[in-house]
C-alpha cells in the first residue's frame, strides 16, 4: 500500500512550501481487492515482459482507475500577497536602523529616507525604489552621523542628526546647504518640523523647542527653562520617578496643530507643551507599567504603550491623565508605535514583526501577519496621506503601504 501512495501522491505534495495552505480533501477509501484487481493479468502472464514494463503499466492503471475520486488540488494565495504591506529591499548595510522618511508635498514621487551610519536614500517612484544619495556636506571623515528626522512644505526641506547637524533645501532636495549650529546646544536634535517660508521647529533631547525664520541662521527659544529645571522646580508637586530623570527624552512626537508629547528616558512619567507655554508640564502615569511610547490620534487625543505590549487610549480629546486599556494580539512582544491613515484607521508596529490593525479609532485591533516572518523590530509607521504609508525598522527593513 506504501508503493500506491507513493503513486498517487502529486509531484508538488512532498515539497511544499509552508507559505501556502491547499484545500482539505478527504482521502477516497480504496479496498484491498480494488487494488488487486486492476493489475493487468496480461503483464503477470507474459514471463517476456521486463520489471520496468509492467511496474509502469500497473501505475498507469491505477491512475486510470482512480483519477475520477480525486480532484484537482490548486494552493490557495499567500498570506502575504493578502496583506496591506510589501517589504521593499534597499542597497543598504543589513545593520542600519530606518529613522524617518519624509517626501515632497509637490512631488510625492521624490523623497528621502533617513537612517543610522550616515544613511540617506532618495526615491523618485513614489517609493519603490530606492538609491543611496551623497550629500557632500554630510560626510565628514571623522564622524558616523545619525540622521533622526526630516520634514518638507512646499520645495523647502530640512534634515536634522547627531552629532549636531542641520541641513537645508530649496529646491526640493535637489541640493543641500548645511547650516552652522552654536556649540551650546542643549542635547541632540531628535525632531524638526518645516512650518513655512524659511522658517522650521526644531526639539532636542533635552526639551529645547527653538524656532526659525530665517533659513536657520538664528533660532529662538520656545521653551523659557530646560526640562530638568522644571523637574527640580516641581518634584515636590508629587510626579513620580522625577528624581530618576536623566536629563532626555526617550521619544517626542508633535501633534498637526503644533502641540507635544514626550517620554521620560525611563518611562517613569511623560510631558507635555503646547504653543504659548514657557514650560515643559510633567503627567504622573496612571499604569504600572513603565511607558514605551505616546502620540497623537487623528481625532486629537493620546494613545500609550507600555513596555511588554500593552496599548492605552486616554478618553476623549487633548492632554489627559485618564487612559483605558485596549486589548491586542503582541504575542508577548512590545509595541514601538501607532500610525493614524485615517480618523479609523490605525497601525501599530513592535518588535519581531508585529503589525496590528484597527478600523475603528482604536476600539479594537486584529493582527496582520505580513511581517511575521521578518526578522526586525518596527520602529516607526508613518503615513504621508492614506494612500502613501510605510513601516520602518531596524536591519534596513522597510515595509510600503499597499492599501
Amino acid at each position: 500500500m506504501a508503493t500506491l501512495q507513493q503513486l498517487l501522491r502529486p509531484s508538488w505534495f512532498a515539497s511544499s512550501s509552508p507559505r501556502h495552505s491547499f484545500t482539505s480533501l478527504s482521502q477516497p477509501q480504496v479496498q484491498p481487492q480494488t487494488v488487486n484487481s486492476v493489475t493487468p493479468k496480461a503483464s503477470i502472464k507474459n514471463s517476456s515482459i521486463n520489471r520496468r514494463e509492467f511496474v509502469a503499466e500497473t501505475a498507469a492503471a491505477v491512475s486510470l482507475s482512480l483519477s475520477p475520486l480525486i480532484a484537482p488540488v490548486k494552493p490557495a494565495k499567500s498570506e502575504e500577497n493578502l496583506s496591506q504591506w510589501e517589504r521593499l529591499y534597499l542597497p543598504i548595510d543589513p545593520g542600519v536602523v530606518l529613522l524617518d522618511i519624509a517626501f515632497v508635498p509637490d512631488d510625492l514621487n521624490h523623497g528621502f529616507l533617513l537612517g543610522t551610519r550616515q544613511t540617506i536614500l532618495e526615491t523618485k517612484d513614489g517609493g519603490r525604489t530606492w538609491a543611496p544619495r551623497s550629500i557632500p556636506s554630510a560626510e565628514e571623515e571623522d564622524f558616523n552621523y545619525r540622521f533622526n528626522s526630516i520634514s518638507f512644505q512646499g520645495k523647502e526641506g530640512w534634515i536634522v542628526g547627531k552629532p549636531a547637524i542641520l541641513l537645508y533645501t530649496s529646491d526640493a532636495g535637489e541640493s543641500w546647504d548645511r547650516i552652522p549650529l552654536s556649540a551650546q546646544l542643549p542635547g541632540d536634535m531628535v525632531y524638526i518640523k518645516a512650518t513655512g517660508e524659511k522658517s522650521a521647529e526644531m526639539v532636542t533631547d533635552e526639551g529645547a523647542i527653538y524656532v526659525t525664520s530665517n533659513k536657520g541662521y538664528n533660532w529662538k527659544a520656545a521653551v523659557q527653562e530646560t526640562v530638568s529645571a522644571t523637574l527640580n522646580r516641581t518634584v515636590s508637586s508629587g510626579i513620580s520617578g522625577a528624581s530618576y530623570y536623566t536629563g532626555t527624552f526617550n521619544t517626542v512626537n508633535r501633534s498637526p496643530d503644533g502641540r507635544y508629547v514626550a517620554v521620560s528616558s525611563r518611562g517613569n512619567f511623560y510631558l507635555t507643551w503646547e504653543p504659548g507655554q514657557p514650560f515643559w508640564q510633567p503627567h504622573n502615569r496612571a499604569i504600572a507599567r513603565r511607558i514605551q511610547n505616546m502620540g497623537w490620534r487623528a481625532d486629537g487625543g493620546l494613545w500609550l504603550l507600555v513596555r511588554g505590549g500593552g496599548l492605552f487610549l486616554s478618553k476623549g480629546t487633548g492632554i489627559s491623565e485618564d487612559f483605558e486599556e485596549v486589548p491586542v494580539q503582541s504575542r508577548g512582544f512590545g509595541i514601538l508605535d501607532v500610525g493614524y491613515r485615517s480618523k479609523e484607521e490605525a497601525w501599530a508596529a513592535g518588535g519581531s514583526g508585529v503589525l496590528l490593525k484597527t478600523t475603528n479609532g482604536g476600539k479594537t485591533w486584529t493582527r496582520d501577519k505580513a511581517a511575521d516572518n521578518i526578522a526586525a523590530n518596527l520602529y516607526s509607521v508613518k503615513f504621508i496621506n492614506d494612500k502613501k504609508g510605510f513601516v520602518l525598522g531596524n536591519d534596513g527593513v522597510l515595509l510600503q503601504y499597499l492599501g
